[in-house]
């Protein structure tokens, strides 16, 4: 009930009550509003991402284990380069944070939410901002989850993506992100065979922030 709902309504219950009080001189009318229902795991974790807006952090690879690549696969496109994550946007229904490699701005993190739950899904662009051809892949949540942790598993749009252009081993993917407030942020890669995980120090926001993901400009 709000401040001017009880101000127009304050003389009519007042009117109501003394003419009710000679035969039920114990009840009075309440203006007492039911407690809120407490936040959902899922509220909670939202609104931790959302107080990380404006700032960027450094990481670091935790873990990166692969027992499945090929031996000619090559370097490593995220080792020896500087990781960092930068929360540029948030609102109830969408987070945004580019996922910045070295001088490569082609991702960014988008967390949304669903009727049922989170979403998370990877934009991933080219240089001059249109659409790689592997973009918007990831998943929803299955489980509530809790206020620092949140796992989606692969969905359907994904996988045929995935089967579409090659990457057959990425149909079982899971996405796992946590946030500790003034700890820490973690994005993880899961699934058989494969772990890759980025842990990013929320005890020291950067001083500058990286430029816009390619596709903002």
């Amino acid at each position: 009930m709000t401040d001017t709902f009880r101000a127009l309504a304050a003389p009519l219950i007042i009117a109501g009550a003394m003419a009710l009080a000679a035969c039920e001189p114990e009840q009075a009318p309440s203006l007492d509003q039911p407690p809120a229902p407490p936040a959902s795991p899922q509220d909670v974790f939202w609104a931790n991402l959302c107080g990380l807006t404006g700032q960027a952090f450094e990481g670091r690879i935790v873990a990166n284990r692969d027992d499945y690549a090929p031996a000619d696969a090559g370097p490593d496109p995220f080792e020896g380069r500087q990781l960092v994550v930068h929360f540029r946007d948030c609102s109830d229904e969408e987070i945004r944070a580019p996922f910045h490699v070295g001088d490569d701005r082609s991702r960014t993190w988008v967390f949304t939410r669903t009727e049922t739950g989170l979403r998370l899904k990877h934009d991933h662009r080219h240089e001059d901002g249109t659409d790689d051809e592997v973009t918007m892949y990831g998943g929803d949540t299955a489980e509530p989850g809790t206020p620092n942790l949140q796992a989606f598993p692969v969905d359907q749009y994904s996988i045929d993506l995935f089967e579409r252009v090659g990457l057959t081993r990425s149909v079982t993917n899971v996405w796992v992100v946590g946030v500790e407030p003034g700890e820490a942020y973690t994005y993880s890669l899961q699934r058989p065979g494969r772990e890759f995980t980025v842990r990013f120090d929320l005890t020291r926001p950067l001083d500058e922030l990286p430029p816009q993901p390619w596709g903002d400009e």
